[in-house]
């Protein structure tokens, strides 16, 4: 950015060097790009042959990509292959997430305060199962009557001037 405006400069590696004083510390030999997606979903040449022909073999009906494909490319063909992939799918996102495979990032506007309701509940619902089992019945109906307020509130859309 100057004054404003957006502009972007490419230098060759050496020019890049001379600019940047730390750039020789840093430097690395370039991965390619089927290089770096092994990395990111842990398909190295170490894995068993077996395995690997396995997910190879899966293809998309619709473009005729295969999983293979789709790790070295690191897109889809076609909007099918998420269907034709959907069971090796969800250890390649947990390994991308660092092993998360629900949501832990901002909700927007009105939807997050639904999802923090709907946790809310969980985690009373939660405590007052507890409370049942530790035979802490007092507790357990207060916890109950809490989660019963909250689903009340998420029923009205999180507004808390209808429900009580």
């Amino acid at each position: 950015m100057h004054n404003g405006d957006h502009f972007e400069r490419n230098y060759c590696e050496v020019c890049a060097n001379s600019l940047h004083p730390f750039y020789e510390e840093y430097k690395q030999d370039p991965l390619s790009l089927h290089q770096l997606l092994s990395n990111w979903f842990n398909h190295s040449e170490q894995q068993p042959v077996q395995q690997r022909m396995d997910t190879a073999e899966v293809v998309c009906e619709e473009c005729g990509w295969t999983f293979q494909r789709f790790l070295n490319e690191g897109k889809f063909g076609c909007g099918s292959c998420y269907n034709s992939f959907r069971v090796q799918l969800p250890s390649v996102f947990k390994r991308l997430h660092n092993g998360n495979t629900t949501h832990v990032g901002k909700a927007p506007g009105a939807f997050g305060e639904i999802l923090e309701l709907k946790k809310r509940i969980e985690a009373t619902r939660v405590q007052m199962k507890e409370a049942v089992q530790a035979e802490n019945f007092e507790e357990a109906a207060k916890l109950r009557d809490e989660a019963r307020k909250l689903e009340s509130k998420l029923a009205t859309g999180g507004d808390e001037t209808h429900g009580d």
